[in-house]
């Protein structure tokens, strides 16, 4: 599996400087010292068969998303259940024929006590999704330009389905003109050009929100280590009982898994948990090619947090960066797939066009995710902002009618292209 390959070796070449034995075999990215071992820098270390760290900074790893303080839980993503929560309630009111824009947009934007969401407990949040969308310190801190041009994308997505979509409701879709289209047993509802902006909406808020917050804010360096010389102290914020740190790095994991049945282990229910980051690490993990990709999201998370606890910010560090890999990819090889989808979908005697567009319009919303991606030792995402806009120009602008007149040959080389940044080919995403 290409993943896991790439996931041991960077853990493999992480961990070479901490032991002095020849041992070329894969190194198991949780052992640790135990007692009476000899420190991992001293000549004829004796590591029993597995990777080795030095004594003095020995993790205990839990088997579970477990972490507790004097007997009581040091962990909460609360904020980010609550942020998810958010995000579902405005992807069903999209799909409501006739809302206010008006409407929409103050559940993107909310402000605590407004009776916007059907749940009680949303409305009385101080959170938004708005607040946090390209709000990552890394990327967005000193971007304000970008930031404002992306937030203006998600409310002109939900203006389009206002002005464009609802007014024909109950029309047949055709080429420039919006309506609804059949795919089996669903309908959908697509723009003139044949985006579906429920979709695309959607699939958009992966990235700028929970790929964001987990890559670019709440797992760098640039944020954890001003709580540095805190969290070795062990000084609690206050009434809580957990340290900045501790605290910011469940924030991250929250955006993957705050909505797991079981919130310390996810796994047995990965994809069923919510319609964001959580589903489609499910979905990648159901391809063969990358099938184990949610264990080792879950491990480089836990183990994270584990470093934490024990003060080795370099383990921690290595766990932001095995992430930084896992979950760009499950954003790239979503981008590839949904364009093979809507590709074999229209690219037939008989077009299937509601099938065809919702699956590009997932693409669509994948493609526009990878702007919030990030290279592993990098501060630079897999693909900018302005290669980011070109594809989704070439997705477009094959003829006057969009997705209409999209050309086999435009989706598979937009395809190819972001495979080739990555470590898969499109063949092993596309199927």
């Amino acid at each position: 599996m290409v993943l896991k390959r790439l996931f041991v070796l960077g853990l493999t070449l992480a961990l070479a400087a901490s032991c002095s034995s020849d041992d070329n075999d894969p190194v198991d990215p949780v052992a640790t010292c135990t007692d009476g071992e000899m420190n991992g820098d001293e000549e004829g270390v004796d590591c029993g068969g597995t990777a080795c760290q030095p004594c003095e900074a020995s993790i205990d790893n839990p088997a579970t998303y477990v972490f507790q303080r004097n007997g009581e839980s040091s962990v909460s993503f609360t904020g980010q259940t609550t942020r998810i929560l958010m995000a579902e309630e405005i992807i069903d009111t999209l799909k409501a024929e006739n809302t206010l824009a008006t409407v929409m947009n103050a559940m993107f934007a909310h402000e605590e006590g407004n009776n916007d969401f059907f749940n009680a407990e949303l409305n009385a949040s101080d959170k938004s999704v708005r607040s946090k969308t390209a709000a990552s310190f890394d990327f967005f801190s000193n971007n304000a330009t970008d930031q404002a041009l992306i937030r203006a994308d998600f409310e002109g997505w939900i203006q389009t389905q206002v002005d464009e979509v609802y007014p024909n409701w109950n029309t047949a879709a055709a080429a420039g003109t919006a309506g609804q289209l059949a795919d089996g047993s669903s309908t959908r509802y697509v723009t003139g050009k044949g985006l579906e902006m429920n979709q695309l909406f959607n699939k958009s808020l992966i990235g700028a929100l929970m790929v964001d917050q987990i890559l670019n804010n709440y797992t760098s360096s640039n944020v954890l280590d001003a709580f540095a010389d805190a969290n070795d102290a062990e000084t609690l914020v206050d009434g809580k009982n957990y340290t900045d740190m501790e605290h910011d790095w469940d924030e991250a994991y929250g955006y993957a898994f705050g909505t797991a049945a079981d919130l310390t282990d996810p796994r047995p229910t990965i994809g069923d948990d919510d319609s964001f980051l959580n589903k489609y690490i499910g979905r990648v993990e159901g391809d063969d090619d990358f099938a184990g990709i949610t264990d080792d999201i879950f491990q480089a998370l836990k183990l994270g947090r584990a470093a934490i606890v024990a003060k080795d910010y370099d383990v921690r560090n290595e766990q932001a960066d095995v992430l930084r890999e896992l979950i760009s990819q499950v954003i790239g090889v979503r981008a590839v797939y949904y364009l093979q989808q809507g590709k074999n979908a229209l690219d037939q005697m008989d077009p299937d066009y509601g099938g065809g567009f919702h699956d590009l319009s997932e693409g669509y919303g994948f493609i526009y995710s990878l702007q919030f991606t990030r290279k592993p030792g990098s501060t630079d995402p897999y693909f900018t902002k302005t290669e980011v806009d070109a594809f989704l120009a070439d997705l477009m602008d094959d003829g006057a009618n969009g997705l209409w007149d999209v050309e086999p040959a435009t989706l598979d080389a937009i395809s190819e292209s972001i495979a080739e940044r990555f470590s898969f080919t499109v063949e092993q995403a596309g199927s």
